[in-house]
C-alpha cells in the first residue's frame, strides 16, 4: 500500500515552517529541470545571428540562470541556503514552425536537502532572462513545460520524469 505523502512545510497546526534538516545525512544530491520558451521565427534567427541589441542572449541567460540557482532561497521562502558544488545551464535551439529554446538546468551538491528548486529557479530565470532580451522584438513569446527532469540522492530516492507532452 502506497503511504500517504505529507506536507513537510506545514507544522500539525497549519503553519509555515522550514524543514529541520539537521539529522539528515549528507549525500551526493543533482536536480535537472527543463523549461521552453517558443518564439517567432524571426526571434530565433535573431538569437542564432547574435542581432540584438542587449548583447549575447545565451551567454546572458546561461549567466542568469546560474546567479538565479545561487539565490533560489532569496526567493523561494522555505527553501535552505546550500552551498552548491555545480550548475549548468544549457540551450537547445529548435527550429521550425514552432521554434523555441529548450533550457536545461543541473544543479548538484553534497547535502543535506536536495537541489530540485535550485534546477527549477535556474531554467525560470534563464527563460525569463531570454524573454526580456528579446521582449523588444517579440512580445509573443511564452515559457512553458518547465518541470523537474530528474533527481538523484536523498531519502526519498531518485525521480525520472517524461516530458510534459509525452506523457500519456
Amino acid at each position: 500500500m502506497e503511504q500517504e505523502a505529507q506536507l513537510t512545510h506545514i507544522d500539525a497546526q497549519g503553519n509555515a515552517r522550514m524543514v529541520d534538516v539537521s539529522e539528515k545525512d549528507q549525500t551526493q544530491r543533482i536536480a535537472i529541470a527543463y523549461g521552453e520558451i517558443h518564439m517567432a521565427q524571426e526571434t530565433m534567427r535573431a538569437i542564432q545571428a547574435h542581432q540584438l541589441k542587449k548583447g549575447d542572449v545565451l551567454t546572458v541567460a546561461q549567466v542568469a540562470g546560474i546567479m538565479g540557482a545561487k539565490r533560489t532561497p532569496d526567493l523561494i521562502p522555505m527553501c535552505h541556503t546550500l552551498l552548491l558544488t555545480g550548475v549548468d545551464v544549457t540551450f537547445t535551439l529548435h527550429e521550425g514552425e514552432d521554434p523555441f529554446v529548450a533550457i536545461e538546468a543541473k544543479a548538484k551538491l553534497v547535502g543535506k536537502t536536495g537541489v530540485e528548486m535550485e534546477a527549477l529557479t535556474a531554467a525560470s530565470v534563464a527563460a525569463l532572462t531570454i524573454y526580456d532580451m528579446c521582449k523588444a522584438i517579440d512580445k509573443s513569446m511564452y515559457i512553458t513545460n518547465l518541470y523537474l527532469q530528474e533527481k538523484t540522492g536523498g531519502k526519498s530516492g531518485d525521480v525520472h520524469n517524461e516530458h510534459p507532452r509525452r506523457r500519456a
